[in-house]
């Protein structure tokens, strides 16, 4: 499973030219699940994004949570992720997994993010979206649940 996790101030999510969802301050999350992803590779993207410490604490250290700043999580999911362009100049992205099993992964995200208590807003899964997002910092980070960066 892999993960792009931006901090940002806000962010909007509209499709079809309406709003879909929008948070200010937090974390927007993009995911993606591998053909060959366990539940195992999606607790451990869970983990990091919920615990990684990528907001300022008093001495401008980034040393705390999305939680501990009590923001917000943005999710969308983004089988784009495992495009790979490495010949020619067109991905591909044989390595995604199906559209059944990666809803279900993102449905199960959801689900881990509702029982942790961090207020969080999804895209629509399968859907073509637009996403206006103020990052902060800027910070950006790329996780991979099979270490492969």
């Amino acid at each position: 499973m892999r993960a792009i996790v931006q901090r940002v101030e806000e962010t909007r999510l509209e499709v079809d030219e309406k709003l879909v969802s929008e948070i200010n301050g937090g974390l927007l999350v993009y995911i993606a699940v591998e053909d060959d992803d366990t539940e195992a590779d999606l607790e451990y993207i869970f983990k990091k994004v919920t615990n990684m410490r990528i907001f300022s604490d008093e001495d401008d250290k980034m040393n705390l949570s999305v939680q501990d700043v009590h923001g917000e999580i943005l999710l969308v999911s983004q089988f784009t992720l495992y495009g790979d362009a490495r010949k020619g100049n067109r991905p591909n992205f044989m390595r995604s997994a199906k559209a059944e099993k990666a809803e279900s992964y993102y449905e199960i995200f959801k689900e881990k993010l509702k029982a942790s208590g961090i207020k969080f807003k999804s895209g629509v899964f399968g859907a073509d979206m637009h996403i206006h997002a103020h990052l902060s910092g800027p910070v950006t980070i790329l996780l991979d649940s099979k270490k492969e960066f």
